[in-house]
């Protein structure tokens, strides 16, 4: 293998196999992949923007059986700390996150034993009752997996339920990294990385607009990175011709602080801000058939994100008006609608605000221009 001939073939859009991609990792200059990728990225997006969007995220529950090593969100069942959010709390934060110009939440929670399809089936219908407006960008596939071992249902059959009652698109939560040497270490409890694929074949062939990410830098060998890269890319070569199957990638280093991965296992993120932005650079190279991919400032922060714009990355996704589950580990970063704008400016591109389907969306007027510090 050569880096020029690799180089060469993803400029044409052509897809490199795992062990191609781990060699550009290990042998291509950090300038060659930033260049190269940045070249694909404006193949799919002929224009100087960069996109953003404000959303929340919300939590269901709290509780999950799953116990994934990487996790200080979640709560065994009965811990006192343990909580089911109730309606009336939906309304006052959704009603919070109007104010702030958002127009969508991304609701996802933990394994909970006792809530089935039809607890998430009247939590939607009720959200949407209270905000049809509101678009739920919801759960993933492990929770997915889970509610079909609950109710020994089929995973269309789920999605199909959900989506009548009010899904809009499903994140590519908990696929970590999808070699099941790897969940087996971390996340035993949560579905297997085929199961994972499965949910996202299922959604794509319902079309149902899903993402796709991967949290590295822990215990997974640069192998299973690229591995996960090429079966996310044959996915979504899969998805029905009409449909959006996978709208974006995001990925981040593993966040370390207080988890059980850290404390127990001596298991440290890594991950410098060089490989960050070589990871970025590869995903492009690797994901020609994903349109969108998005630089995570809220794990690497606004310099490091800011030079991903120049290395294949054309989204800086959410101000994220509320956050738990990677901030509980150590995601330090925060941005308002005003200095996520400035931020892209900065890297010398246009902002542009965005909905969950990567449709333009004008700025809303009389927006609060505030982050409530959680």
């Amino acid at each position: 293998m050569e880096v020029s001939n690799l180089l060469e073939r993803a400029i044409k859009q052509e897809f490199l196999s795992a062990a191609e991609g781990e060699f550009l990792f290990n042998n291509a200059a950090t300038a060659e992949l930033m260049f190269v990728a940045n070249e694909l990225k404006k193949k799919q997006k002929q224009h100087n923007k960069v996109t953003w969007i404000i959303d929340r995220n919300l939590n269901t529950t709290n509780v999950c059986i799953a116990n994934c090593k990487f996790c200080n969100f979640f709560r065994v069942p009965g811990h006192e700390e343990a909580y089911v959010t109730s309606m009336e709390e939906y309304r006052t934060k959704i009603e919070e996150t109007i104010k702030y110009g958002g127009n969508q939440l991304l609701l996802q929670g933990g394994h909970h034993p006792d809530l089935g399809l039809q607890f998430y089936v009247d939590t939607f219908k009720g959200i949407k009752e209270m905000f049809p407006d509101i678009k739920l960008h919801s759960l993933g596939p492990p929770e997915i997996a889970h509610i079909s071992k609950l109710e020994g249902l089929t995973h269309t059959e789920v999605l199909t339920a959900l989506k009548e009652a009010g899904l809009d698109s499903l994140p590519g939560a908990g696929a970590e990294i999808l070699n099941d040497r790897v969940r087996r270490l971390i996340s035993k409890g949560k579905c297997s990385g085929q199961e994972w694929l499965d949910v996202m074949r299922a959604a794509h062939q319902l079309d149902i607009t899903t993402s796709a990410t991967m949290m590295f830098g822990h215990i997974e060998t640069l192998a299973e990175r690229f591995e996960h890269l090429v079966w996310l890319r044959e996915v979504q070569s899969e998805k029905p011709a009409d449909a959006k199957g996978f709208i974006a990638f995001i990925p981040w280093p593993f966040m370390d602080d207080g988890t059980l991965l850290k404390r127990v296992k001596g298991v440290s993120n890594t991950v410098t801000d060089d490989e960050y932005i070589r990871m970025i650079a590869l995903s492009r190279i690797m994901l020609p058939n994903v349109v969108n991919i998005q630089a995570s400032w809220l794990t690497v922060g606004k310099d490091t994100a800011q030079t991903c714009l120049h290395s294949g990355a054309n989204d800086f996704g959410s101000i994220m008006i509320e956050e738990n589950v990677v901030s509980a580990a150590g995601a330090p970063h925060r941005f308002t609608a005003d200095g996520i704008q400035e931020a892209i400016k900065e890297a010398g591109f246009e902002p542009q605000l965005r909905t969950q389907q990567y449709e333009d969306r004008a700025l809303p007027t009389n927006m609060e221009q505030q982050v409530i510090d959680y």
